[in-house]
């Protein structure tokens, strides 16, 4: 358990506890350098007249029993899709979840990356956490392609990328590919506009716009434009090109329209789709640049060492800076949460614990070199629920590793669900706890996208991939005793439950994981395709860049086949029965 320690002035802490009970005195040039990210504090305090006033509010409404699937879009690969999952496969599978009972999907960050060749990949550094990936667009459901004629359709069909399914995903083959059906389609968005628009009025889309259309000529980091682009107002408008900002414009109306169709799928559903939410932005990207005012300039986030990271964690976020959040009111906070709402069921909150504290890295310093950063958490947790009781939507934060008890004890308040991930989900001695021990109030999974699938913990995979990335800072022959002890503690606990036996084999191992999930009292229990169908690569591998094919592995089937595939049969009727009175 940890505690809330004492912090130096404006919220920088000295030192902190690890999950261990261990203090960790934070150096004091470290601290210094931060509070000069922090600048000079504001005149006066409070928020201005920009933000709507944080009225405190009761919690949720609780969360109906129900279950779901855990979908990573990029890799829900199809018949109609060219290379990437999709808006429609999302849409597909959720009428499909729909129809065995399911109440959820939790798909991944859907936040639009900058525009450029070649496209990031990781749905967790986003540009924009406000506007929308056009990646996952569908080309053959966009109108102008129905109304186009033969010969334009025939052209854009031309463009579709073609490759085996098992392939590592392209995604700067896909860009490059939807991009350029996409500019063929675009004029006929706007019959009667003149072939140069006009340039549009200010606004936040605009914004986004301009962005993304300077992007082609000055590079995706706004930070190494010329001095007069590195604001958004009247230099930056004159010299995007009109076209260009009608196109990128173009493409967010589009997205809000299939996802509006993706989430009119999940009507009926206990929950619905719930969105995540990435704990930070990229600090070149398109939000760091129309949102100079509330974002700390020069600082990113990351997470300190720990068991799973032992050489701790440099996102290369940015982040709000706390006090200029407070001083506009959170108005940022709060449109950022209403614009996803507008087209979700939930919200998922990356790293929850950032509504608290967040971890620092100061320029040229290592993940182990930062400090904590604490943020209001009254006021951000507080605006948080009020949207989703607008919205009508169920909130998962993301509690999992070193986080502070008022933190857990908070959200449990609040009626906001917490993370139970099978992996974690132990006591005081790392023992695992049995489902009977389990937080109510928490929405249950065996993994999680940074962790191991169900294939890899049992294969040791994770202690393979992490020695090959070269993430690791204790000899492999100890990950290996460490893995083989946390593989045979599992095994205990599930024979304990009656769920296995000696001669069971993986793939029954993996099904009583599930069935163990079903034992728990959680509100929500997820499944993810990639534990199901026996994957052992787990999507990302934290700490690693080059050295892992983060955000790029495919589902082993496509959408077609997993739909109808026995072992998601399976799952989905062993969750569908009256999983409100399945626990024991």
């Amino acid at each position: 358990m940890t505690v809330r320690v004492p912090a130096f002035p404006r919220g920088v802490a000295t030192y902190y506890e690890t999950s261990g009970h261990e203090r960790v005195d934070i150096a004091p040039e470290v601290v210094q350098t931060v509070l000069a990210l922090l600048g000079p504090p504001a005149a006066v305090p409070g928020p201005a007249a920009g933000g709507a006033p944080v009225v405190p509010s009761g919690p949720l409404p609780a969360v109906p029993r129900t279950w779901g699937w855990m979908l990573q879009l990029y890799g829900v690969r199809s018949a109609g899709s060219w290379g990437v999952g999709d808006f429609a496969d999302l849409a597909a599978f959720t009428r499909w979840a729909a129809s065995t009972g399911a109440g959820a999907i939790l798909v991944n960050p859907l936040h639009a990356v900058a525009p450029v060749d070649p496209l990031p990949s990781s749905p967790y550094s986003p540009s924009s956490r406000r506007f929308v990936n056009p990646l996952y667009l569908r080309i053959t459901d966009l109108p102008e392609y129905r109304s186009a004629a033969p010969d334009v359709r025939a052209a854009v069909d031309a463009l579709r990328p073609a490759g085996p399914a098992d392939e590592l995903i392209d995604y700067d083959g896909v860009w490059r590919a939807k991009r350029a059906a996409l500019a063929l389609l675009c004029p006929a968005a706007e019959g009667a506009a003149p072939e140069r628009p006009g340039r549009p009025e200010r606004s936040e889309l605009a914004d986004f716009a301009v962005y993304c259309a300077l992007v082609a000529d000055h590079g995706p980091d706004w930070r190494t434009w010329p001095a007069e682009l590195r604001q958004p107002g009247p230099a930056a408008y004159a010299v995007a090109d009109p076209a260009a900002v009608a196109f990128h414009i173009w493409l967010q109306r589009r997205c809000a329209e299939q996802l509006a169709a993706a989430n009119a799928a999940a009507a009926g559903m206990t929950v619905g789709i719930i969105h995540d939410l990435a704990v930070g932005i990229d600090p070149g990207g398109a939000d760091a640049w129309t949102m100079q005012d509330v974002v700390a300039a020069g600082a990113k986030i990351g997470a300190p060492p720990d068991a799973f990271n032992q050489q701790g964690q440099d996102w290369g976020l940015a982040t709000w800076s706390p006090d200029r959040l407070a001083d506009t009111g959170y108005a940022a906070w709060r449109t950022l949460l209403r614009d996803i709402f507008r087209h979700a069921g939930g919200l998922r909150v990356d790293h929850v614990a950032g509504l608290w504290r967040l971890w620092w890295v100061p320029p040229g310093q290592t993940p182990a070199q930062g400090t904590y950063v604490y943020y209001d958490d009254e006021a951000m947790l507080g605006i948080l629920v009020e949207e989703a009781k607008l919205a009508g939507a169920v909130v998962v934060g993301e509690d999992l590793g070193t986080v502070e008890e008022v933190v857990t004890t908070t959200l449990q308040d609040r009626n906001v669900l917490g993370s139970a991930v099978l992996w974690f989900t132990r006591d005081d001695d790392g023992r695992f706890l049995p489902p009977g021990d389990w937080p109510e109030n928490a929405l249950a999974s065996v993994s999680t996208h940074d962790l191991p699938t169900a294939a890899g913990f049992l294969s040791g995979e994770h202690v393979l991939s992490r020695a090959e990335a070269g993430v690791l800072t204790r000899d492999v022959k100890l990950e290996w005793a460490a893995a083989t002890a946390d593989r045979t503690a599992l095994l205990d606990l599930l024979d304990a439950e009656g769920l296995t036996g000696p001669d069971s084999t993986d793939e029954e191992i993996v099904l009583a994981m599930h069935q163990l999930l079903l034992r728990t009292p959680c509100r929500i229990v997820l499944a993810s395709p990639y534990d199901v169908l026996g994957e052992v690569r787990q999507p990302n591998l934290p700490g690693t860049t080059t050295q892992y094919p983060n955000w790029r592995i495919p589902l082993p089937l496509p959408l077609e086949e997993l739909t109808t595939d026995a072992r998601m049969k399976q799952i989905a009727d062993l969750f569908s029965g009256d999983i409100s009175v399945a626990r024991p």
